[in-house]
């Protein structure tokens, strides 16, 4: 098994950090986001002087979804303090992108703030290691190269489905109980769509719209955006990038077989690394 130098978090981590304050309501928050076209906020105390304010939580697209839409009563003037993550899941800035996705693993988290000694400098995010792992020289994804219908060994088969006539509400709930970050959406049986944790922020909380009174039908993307099971793990990662989404349905013969998320490529690269990084601790 070929192995990836231990390239450090900070020659990856991005620097400048997207905050708001902890006062700044869920609504704000969610429309910040889809206007940044960002997964994550840092949180700064209201009072904070100087440049670089200290960091005192982090919330994501997902604790918006679990933490705001999913209550009966959505209140978009929720604090972000209410529901932001405290205290932070760290990592050293001279650990590994290998350490970096344990740690995500571990914790089921897409972003990690990046520390040197008390202070936060930086965020390495899901897509940042999956950028590092698919297009370096040697390592577990390259690896896949060479494995016949790679796509087929990192996809998962059971895939979660709603109806388009359901609410928000009812895909936030199924979201949150499932803990998965999308949905595909079917209409007389057949998957018409797929609907996201960033579709519910960005289209229906950012505006202040009632959960309860959208329908998936209106919110979900579509056509969908699917790959064939012979591409690579390359074309995967292309494809997601180049359309800014997180999850492929995976396709044979024209049928949707699968669906394929970013978590599903790091998670392979972790259980592949297991071994060395528990000899490690």
């Amino acid at each position: 098994m070929s192995t990836l130098p231990p390239a450090p978090i900070a020659d990856f981590m991005q620097q400048d950090l997207e905050t708001v304050s902890e006062h700044t309501s869920a609504k704000e928050a969610a429309a910040k986001m889809a206007e940044q076209r960002i997964g994550c906020l840092m949180v700064h105390r209201e009072n904070s002087v100087g440049e670089h304010p200290p960091i005192m939580g982090m919330f994501s697209e997902t604790d918006l979804v679990r933490k705001v839409m999913t209550h009966d009563h959505t209140d978009s003037v929720t604090p972000v303090s209410k529901i932001m993550t405290t205290p932070l899941h760290t990592i050293a800035s001279d650990r590994s992108m290998l350490d970096a996705s344990h740690f995500m693993e571990q914790h089921g988290v897409r972003h990690l703030c990046v520390a040197e000694g008390d202070q936060i400098v930086g965020l390495i995010s899901i897509r940042d290691l999956v950028r590092h792992f698919v297009y370096a020289d040697s390592g577990p994804i390259r690896e896949l190269d060479n494995v016949y219908r790679p796509l087929s060994v990192l996809m998962r088969r059971h895939i979660e489905q709603i109806s388009g006539e359901e609410t928000i509400f009812t895909a936030a709930q199924r979201m949150a109980e499932k803990q998965i970050g999308a949905l595909l959406v079917t209409e007389n049986s057949a998957m018409i769509g797929i609907v996201t944790e960033r579709d519910l922020i960005q289209k229906v909380m950012a505006f202040n719209h009632d959960p309860k009174h959208v329908l998936v039908s209106a919110t979900m993307n579509q056509p969908l955006i699917d790959i064939d099971i012979n591409r690579t793990v390359h074309d995967a990662s292309d494809l997601m990038a180049e359309k800014w989404i997180r999850h492929l349905p995976v396709t044979e013969n024209g049928h949707i077989v699968g669906i394929l998320s970013v978590r599903d490529l790091i998670r392979m690269v972790a259980l592949r690394d297991r071994p060395r990084f528990l000899r490690q601790q």
